[in-house]
């Protein structure tokens, strides 16, 4: 009865998308003065929860009750590396010792992720579900098309160290790859600001490299496809309540998941209660993906204030990134002889 009574316990504190957003008959959607859903606030996307399926869990679209609890308790403990990307389906395991290597942080050189990435409302589950992918039904990404992996080749190649041109857009700051669209849940500093005038939406995300995003809701046409951008080029309308965003005009030097050009984007977010917004995207790319694929996760309500965020690493420490590169040019030259 008590090990019962500590499972309820757990499960009340575990996935609040589920279990504190539940809208009520007497919750109605908050408006602007336009008539508008409020979008307005801060979010958060923070959670365990992987985009993948673990292979694992196979056709297992949610969690049971066991294993929510169990996992949150896990993942929520003191002691546990945010940054653990793979402590989802590790920390299934029973045995203990498993679970712990799963969550804890394994270089004890480097500064302690379980202190400073810490937020005051521990990351954990977002929802029941396996995966955030929803479809296809399997939670997997779609198989990759041969134009892909001759593009990936062709990445793999582009990439060297010959000067700073060559090196990735992340290590140069430029872009982060979870910055979107779509958007998707960074290692840290998960907090997004949403602002509304009539006729534009603002997404402002606390860790990104690139302006906000001003996106406007009037359904105009995409800029010419000869304007190609880090971020795309975002338009919106409004669809009932739903905040519908199409993003076409990526470019090469950027790619989610493998993709290129032609990758099209389409966001929906809809308010579904106080604390909660539904955010679903649907990305396509004829020549990466054999399908169409969709992915969805809740968008909770935060405090703020977001802090001014700068990535400056990778600029100021290209030269030493390539006086190593040289030494190791030189030390396989001498082993050459």
């Amino acid at each position: 009865m008590q090990r019962l009574g500590l499972l309820v316990s757990v499960l009340l504190l575990t996935v609040p998308a589920i279990a504190r957003s539940q809208s009520s008959d007497s919750w109605t959607v908050p408006r602007m003065a336009d008539g508008r859903p409020d979008l307005q606030g801060v979010w958060t996307t923070q959670t365990f929860t992987p985009l993948q399926r673990p292979e694992q869990l196979a056709d297992q679209e949610f969690l049971t009750d066991e294993q929510a609890a169990s996992l949150t308790e896990a993942l929520t403990a003191p002691g546990v590396d945010p940054l653990r990307g793979r402590a989802f389906a590790d920390a299934l395991n029973e045995s203990a010792e498993s679970r712990e290597t799963a969550t804890v942080q394994a270089d004890p050189t480097h500064y302690d992720n379980a202190v400073w990435l810490r937020t005051p409302d521990p990351k954990g589950l977002s929802s029941r579900r396996t995966s955030l992918i929803v479809d296809p039904p399997d939670g997997r990404i779609p198989p990759r098309t041969e134009n892909a992996a001759v593009l990936a080749a062709m990445r793999r190649d582009a990439r060297g160290f010959d000067s700073h041109e060559n090196r990735p857009a992340q290590e140069r700051c430029l872009a982060w790859t979870h910055e979107g669209p779509p958007m998707m849940p960074p290692p840290y500093n998960d907090l997004y600001q949403i602002f509304q005038t009539p006729g534009y939406v603002v997404l402002f995300p606390e860790m990104a490299n690139n302006p906000a995003r001003i996106i406007p809701t009037d359904d105009r046409p995409h800029a010419s496809s000869r304007i190609r951008q880090w971020p795309g080029h975002s338009v919106g309308r409004w669809d009932g309540d739903t905040l519908v965003v199409d993003t076409t005009n990526f470019t090469l030097k950027t790619g989610f998941q493998g993709s290129g050009e032609s990758l099209h984007v389409v966001e929906r977010f809809t308010r579904i209660a106080e604390d909660q917004i539904r955010y679903e995207f649907t990305v396509e790319d004829a020549n990466t993906w054999t399908r169409p694929w969709t992915a969805e996760m809740p968008m909770m309500a935060a405090e703020g204030p977001l802090y001014e965020y700068t990535c400056h690493e990778g600029n100021y420490g290209m030269r030493n990134t390539m006086r190593g590169a040289r030494q190791a040019d030189r030390q396989a030259a001498a082993g050459q002889r």
